[in-house]
C-alpha cells in the first residue's frame, strides 16, 4: 500500500507565481542561475541555489551558502510572496508542454514507504548529493524540491483528477520555456479520503526523479524520528502513461586512440551501421552516432539483444557494456571525465554543437528508456544504468513546498 497525507503547503500568491517558481536546482549551473534569477528578487533560485548571492568563488556546500538559502525563503514569507495554506490539503498540478500533458496529485509521501520499499528505487545516490540535500532541508527545515514519484495508472484515480481539475486552475502561469503550470486545491475531507482509500490500494510507488532528495528526506527523518519530526515528504505523482522521457545521451571526448575508420569497423561488429538518419532514433536498441560531422544509424545486433534481463536488454547497458568499456576504456561513466551526458530537451543539434566544436570527438544519441522497463527493474529490486532517464516536463520548484515544524 501507498500511505499519503495532505499537508498545509507554502505555496506563491498566485500573481507572483510566474516570477517566484523555477526550474529545479540540479538541472543548471551556478552561472545559469545567477543569470536566470538576476534583477529578480522573487526568484526562487534565490533558495534553491543560495550561492548566487555570495561571491563567485564561494563554496556551494559551505554553511554560509544554506544559511543564505534559509534567510530568503524566511524574506519570502514574511514579504507575503509566499504563503503557508490555513489547512492541510491535496493538490493537482498539470503541466503541459506542447502537445504533452500529465497531471499529478501533490501530497506527502512516508518516509517508512521509502524506508521499507514500498517507494521504489532504481537509482544508486552519491553520498556527497544526499549530504547537500539533507543540509538544505535541515538548514530550511522545509522541503522545497518535490520526488517526481509515478504509479500504475488506475481509471478511477484518472477520473478523479479529471473532475477535480474541470474548473479554473488556482494557480495558473506559463514559464519561459513555455510549459504551462497549473494547479488546484482539494481541501474536502470527502475527497481527500478517497484520495487516500484509492493509494492505499496501490502496490507500491515508483521513484522517477528525486532519489537524493527522497534519500535526504529520509535520513532527516531517521535523525529527528521522535523529535517532532512527521516522516513526510514533498512528492508529485503521476500515472505512468502519461510520463514522458526524453533520451539521455552520451558525448565521447575523444576516441580512445581509435581512428574515425577504425572505430566504425569496431563498432560494424556490434551494430549494423548505415550512414544517414538525424540523431533521433526511432525505435529500442537503435542508437544514432554522430562521427566527423555524419550521422550513422546504429542498430545492435540481435545476439546482443537476446537476453530477458529487465537491465541487461536496456540500450544504455548495451553500450556500456560492448562500446563504451571495451572500445573507449569506459568502465565507470559514474567517474570518467571523458565523458559527458546531455538531456534529450537540448536535442541532437545540441550533440552536433558540441563535436563540431572540437571539445567532443563523436555523441551517441539513445532511444528512451521505457516507463514500463524502469518499474519492471524497480519491481526486481534492480538497478538502472547511470543517465538512463530524462523525464520532461520538470516539477517547478515553490509551486508546493513542505513545512517540517
Amino acid at each position: 500500500m501507498a500511505e499519503l497525507k495532505p499537508f498545509a503547503a507554502l505555496r506563491p500568491r498566485p500573481e507572483l507565481a510566474a516570477k517566484i517558481c523555477e526550474l529545479p536546482y540540479d538541472v543548471m549551473s551556478t552561472a545559469e542561475a545567477r543569470e536566470l534569477a538576476h534583477g529578480n528578487p522573487l526568484s526562487f533560485l534565490h533558495v534553491s541555489k543560495p550561492e548566487i548571492d555570495l561571491p563567485p568563488d564561494t563554496d556551494p556546500y559551505s554553511p554560509a551558502v544554506y544559511a543564505r538559502g534559509r534567510a530568503n525563503l524566511e524574506r519570502l514569507i514574511a514579504e507575503g510572496a509566499l504563503v503557508q495554506d490555513a489547512q492541510p490539503c491535496f493538490y493537482f498540478y498539470r503541466q503541459m508542454m506542447g502537445q504533452h500533458v500529465q497531471t499529478g496529485l501533490v501530497a506527502a509521501a512516508s518516509c517508512e514507504d521509502y524506508l521499507h520499499e514500498r517507494i521504489k528505487k532504481h537509482e544508486f545516490t552519491r553520498p556527497d548529493k544526499e549530504d547537500d540535500r539533507v543540509r538544505h532541508i535541515e538548514t530550511l527545515d522545509s522541503q522545497t524540491g518535490p520526488v517526481f514519484l509515478t504509479y500504475r495508472a488506475q481509471a478511477s484515480l484518472d477520473a478523479l483528477a479529471a473532475a477535480r481539475t474541470a474548473g479554473a486552475p488556482d494557480v495558473d502561469f506559463t514559464a519561459p520555456d513555455g510549459v504551462r503550470h497549473s494547479a488546484w486545491v482539494v481541501a474536502d475531507a470527502p475527497t481527500i479520503a478517497q484520495i487516500q482509500r484509492e493509494f492505499a490500494a496501490l502496490p507500491a510507488l515508483y521513484i522517477a526523479d528525486g532519489h537524493h532528495r527522497s534519500a535526504a528526506a529520509a535520513r532527516v527523518f531517521q535523525a529527528r524520528r521522535g523529535a517532532g519530526h512527521s516522516g513526510w515528504f514533498l512528492s508529485v505523482i503521476f500515472p505512468h502513461n502519461q510520463m514522458q522521457i526524453l533520451p539521455y545521451n552520451r558525448v565521447l571526448k575523444d576516441l580512445h586512440g581509435l581512428t574515425p575508420a577504425t572505430l566504425r569497423e569496431r563498432l560494424d561488429a556490434v551494430f549494423i551501421l548505415q550512414p544517414g538518419g538525424d540523431g533521433r532514433p526511432g525505435r529500442k536498441h537503435e542508437l544514432g552516432l554522430f562521427l566527423e560531422n555524419q550521422w550513422y544509424r546504429l542498430n545492435f545486433r540481435p545476439q546482443f539483444a537476446a537476453t530477458s534481463d529487465p537491465i541487461e536488454k536496456l540500450d544504455v547497458t548495451l553500450l556500456q557494456k560492448y562500446v563504451l568499456a571495451p572500445l573507449f576504456g569506459i568502465d565507470d561513466p559514474r567517474t570518467s571525465k571523458r565523458i559527458s551526458f546531455v538531456g534529450g530537451i537540448r536535442g541532437s543539434g545540441e550533440l552536433e554543437k558540441l563535436v563540431r566544436s572540437g571539445e567532443y570527438a563523436c555523441a551517441f544519441a539513445m532511444f528512451p528508456t521505457g516507463i514500463q522497463d524502469l518499474m519492471t527493474i524497480a519491481d526486481a529490486g534492480g538497478i538502472m544504468p547511470p543517465k538512463s532517464t530524462w523525464f520532461e516536463p520538470k516539477l517547478r520548484d515553490a509551486m508546493f513546498c513542505h513545512q517540517l515544524s
